[in-house]
């Protein structure tokens, strides 16, 4: 992956968040299932994001991988 994939991932971390969260009060208000039963899936969505962000920056910086630091 490339610059251009990490600015992608960059830019896609807030609409994806703001249409999580919606989705979120969608279901809250139109079935059975409460905020406070589905504010969890907010975690994941994060996890994922950052899961992802990470990879691409670990492919634009090989000699990261090892260690996880600068050399």
């Amino acid at each position: 992956m490339n610059a251009r994939d990490a600015n992608l991932v960059n830019a896609i971390r807030g609409p994806v968040t703001l249409i999580t969260l919606g989705v979120l009060f969608a279901v809250d208000h139109f079935t059975e299932y409460s905020f406070q039963q589905t504010w969890p899936i907010l975690l994941i969505v994060f996890g994922l994001l950052s899961l992802l962000g990470r990879g691409v920056h670990t492919e634009q910086h090989p000699d990261r991988r090892a260690t996880g630091g600068p050399r």
